[in-house]
């Protein structure tokens, strides 16, 4: 029911976009408690996670890249203004003083196809730069369900400890009884006193670790320090065993494939880029200027000169002792290791996702195992309280029957934690993990 209302309430700030949600949780206040569903977590993860927001400024900045790409085939004007004066003897030959402005204009009107294929790569470094945000974020959001369900199983333990406290301290209380109506001996009251003292220790020790369990799922939310707030969700749900797949398709669905796919892409643009250095390039360039200062024309003497100048220039590359060449070789060998990565990435997301399948399943069957374990616990805890009373058995029997059952529902909690954790791994390495 958690969950159905959690998807209700997606569906209606949808269109809003995730920052619409930030907004309310925020409003509301972390510090007053606030219970975080594990979808909320997630949003605000996706929304404040530092990884995240450093991911998106490199995307932003390798457009900023790109949009200077924009000007690179259109005319570029410079302008400059000079001001001089002569002393003797050049003044006999030149104006004695003077100012001169100039306007420049370069023009590029065929460079090989570096411009088209500069622009290309650029748009292929804002996509690579938004896989990488892909894969981050993949890794945020596993991160932030395995730190959710360690706080969660922390809870879990401490609720347990305490109701197994609960339990120690009445059989104490009847053992201590007993010892006063001199019916047993003193050391069958001290070793439920030892087990007590140890619980609450360990008590202590898990309300240390909530705190740091909490501090991490915090963090990762991009809530660094905070830990004045709960779970809505808890360790409940279906157990299931997941029937086989075909994990050699796994890959295809990984950010990290395509993240590659586009590093190899980019890498075969850099070879068409250095190929093109061996084609020629053609420029236009137009000087306008003006000086001003006696006698400054010596045409005709006036005060003023105006002239410009027009040129048009062609480089062909010739002979440069093979190191152009030397590139491309370099590059073309590049684009085979890249190559080569990549099919070996695929096959290590293949084998990630068969361990995951085989963990996923593992954590199913200890699932079930634990549950008959917790139910013969709780039969040999019941029959060892009624033979107590019967006076058929010790309070040492109690107490380890006690244990017995703590012990089995703390498997019981271990295993459902590993489960949740264990399908957050499967998702990711097929590549299900986003939102």
């Amino acid at each position: 029911m958690k969950l159905l209302k959690t998807e209700v309430f997606r569906r209606m700030i949808k269109p809003f976009g995730q920052s619409a949600l930030l907004v309310i949780l925020l409003s509301h206040g972390v510090t007053a408690q606030k219970s975080i569903s594990l979808a909320e977590a997630r949003l605000l993860a996706l929304a404040q996670n530092k990884k995240l927001k450093s991911s998106q400024y490199n995307i932003d900045a390798a457009k900023a890249a790109r949009e200077g790409l924009n000007g690179a085939d259109k005319p570029m004007v410079d302008g400059s203004i000079a001001g001089f004066y002569v002393g003797k003897p050049l003044n006999a030959l030149l104006p004695e003083y003077g100012v001169s402005p100039s306007v420049m204009v370069k023009q590029s009107i065929y460079a090989g196809g570096k411009i088209k294929l500069g622009k290309q790569a650029a748009d292929k470094g804002i996509e690579i730069y938004e896989e990488q945000k892909a894969v981050t974020e993949s890794e945020v959001l596993f991160n932030v369900e395995r730190a959710y369900w360690q706080v969660a199983s922390v809870n879990e333990k401490i609720m347990l400890g305490r109701h197994f406290k609960t339990l120690l301290e009445s059989l104490l209380g009847e053992l201590t009884n007993s010892f006063d109506a001199g019916m047993i001996y003193k050391n069958d009251m001290l070793r439920v006193q030892v087990q007590l003292n140890e619980t609450e220790l360990n008590l202590g020790k898990a309300n240390d670790g909530l705190v740091m369990a909490k501090l991490s799922l915090a963090q990762t939310m991009g809530m660094a320090g905070s830990t004045d707030f709960m779970l809505s969700d808890s360790v409940v749900g279906a157990f299931n065993p997941l029937a086989s797949e075909n994990f050699l398709n796994a890959a295809e669905n990984r950010a990290e494939i395509r993240l590659l796919k586009k590093s190899l892409e980019a890498n075969q643009l850099q070879e068409k880029l250095l190929k093109a250095d061996f084609k020629p390039t053609v420029g236009l360039l137009a000087s306008g200027f003006a000086s001003i200062g006696p006698n400054m024309n010596f045409e005709n003497g006036k005060n003023f000169m105006s002239s410009y100048v027009g040129l048009v220039s062609v480089s062909v590359p010739i002979w440069d002792w093979g190191q152009k060449a030397s590139k491309v070789k370099e590059q073309a060998f590049k684009i085979r290791a890249h190559q080569t990565e990549l099919e070996e990435t695929k096959e290590m997301i293949s084998l990630e996702a068969q361990n995951a399948y085989l963990q996923l399943n593992q954590s199913a069957r200890r699932i079930h195992l634990s549950n008959a374990s917790v139910q013969q616990a709780e039969e040999n805890l019941r029959l060892s309280n009624d033979r107590f009373k019967a006076g058929t058995v010790t309070g040492q029997d109690v107490l380890e029957a006690q244990t017995l059952w703590q012990q089995a529902l703390s498997s019981v909690i271990d295993a459902k934690v590993e489960y949740k954790v264990s399908e957050a791994a499967y998702k990711k390495a097929i590549g299900e993990s986003g939102m």
